[in-house]
């Protein structure tokens, strides 16, 4: 029998008829938590990913970016496309744990082999992620960028919704799950390394989590990139990359990274395939373009998958424990 099945959970077995809503309530909180304690972070990805950035945007890495960002534009402006962030990614996370966890057990008890069943379930949590996640992410992206013309995340949904249709907002999704995909199996993989490293009996124990979720996310970010700096061109589908790879005339509007008096309306699709976006990206920056923002990206990652996976197995461990504690008073007072 697998190994997982052999060495049973301790905080598991508190419940082992543990319900999918549990899973779901628990992704949900580490979710939320997870992109929004370090959102500023995210906001200078994104903009350290773009190819050709405006004058007031062109930080020299991370550190660089978020004092330039606090300096001239404030923390408010550090979190645009939160609100975004907060909606889509509490359902989303709610059901990619919830099918991960589901998965996992199914597969495991037909007697797959457990790296097999890992990854299995892995890209199948991410297909559910992603199809919620991708519209959030396009509305949050464009609302980051420098000089954004929207106002805030209604605007821009509104606005992309009236000038480019619902398609818009998944114009991002085949690459989405092209990075996802990968970025989870190695993620799932690299976290239950770490946890067969650090944690073996599989018992409940908080710093095993924090750092198989740290070293997960790190794994997983940097081989991700080059597929994260395409997704976000798609995205943003920045005028000034587009003009500099001879795809826009320059009195086209491309996106977001317009000047703040061009109108969002305004903006026509130039880039909407992973393929021409890659080939864009190496056409203006060779192949270290496919690294802009690594840096930016890993440390948005580490804590991001720490903090997402301790609170999952918090939550998970807490929910048990009290539908546990409810059922042994139903048993006692019958």
């Amino acid at each position: 029998m697998n190994k997982l099945l052999s060495m049973e959970d301790e905080y598991e077995s508190l419940l082992p008829d543990s319900t999918p809503s549990q899973h779901m309530i628990a992704g949900a909180c580490a979710g939320v938590m997870e992109h929004t304690i370090v959102y500023p972070v995210d906001c200078v990805k994104t903009r350290l990913q773009c190819l050709r950035p405006l004058e007031g945007a062109r930080y020299a890495g991370l550190i660089d970016g978020l004092r330039t960002l606090m300096q001239t534009e404030g923390i408010g402006r550090s979190l645009r496309g939160i609100g975004a962030v907060v909606a889509g990614a509490g359902p989303a996370h709610a059901m990619y744990f919830s099918c991960y966890e589901q998965g996992k057990r199914s597969l495991l008890g037909l007697g797959w082999n457990e790296r097999a069943s890992y990854l299995v379930s892995a890209i199948g949590a991410t297909l559910l992620h992603d199809a919620i996640m991708t519209p959030a992410d396009a509305v949050k992206q464009r609302v980051q960028m420098f000089r954004s013309p929207y106002s805030g995340c209604i605007d821009c949904l509104r606005s992309v919704l009236r000038s480019e249709g619902v398609s818009a907002l998944y114009r991002a999704y085949g690459t989405q799950l092209s990075m996802n995909i990968p970025f989870h199996m190695v993620h799932f993989s690299a976290y239950e390394l770490g946890q067969d490293l650090l944690n073996p009996q599989r018992n409940y124990a908080p710093h095993t989590h924090v750092l198989s979720g740290g070293f997960a996310g790190v794994c997983a970010a940097a081989c991700t990139n080059p597929l994260d700096v395409c997704k976000t061109l798609l995205n943003t589908q920045e005028r000034c990359a587009l003009q500099a790879a001879g795809t826009a005339a320059s009195t086209e509007i491309g996106g977001p990274a317009a000047a703040a008096a061009s109108s969002p309306t305004q903006n026509r699709v130039i880039i909407s395939s992973f393929l021409s976006a890659a080939k864009t990206v190496y056409q203006l920056e060779g192949l270290s373009g496919y690294f802009r923002g690594v840096q930016a990206r890993v440390v948005f990652q580490m804590p991001g998958t720490a903090i997402s996976w301790s609170v999952y197995e918090t939550f998970k461990w807490y929910l048990r424990q009290r539908s546990a504690n409810a059922k042994q008073q139903q048993s006692q007072q019958t």
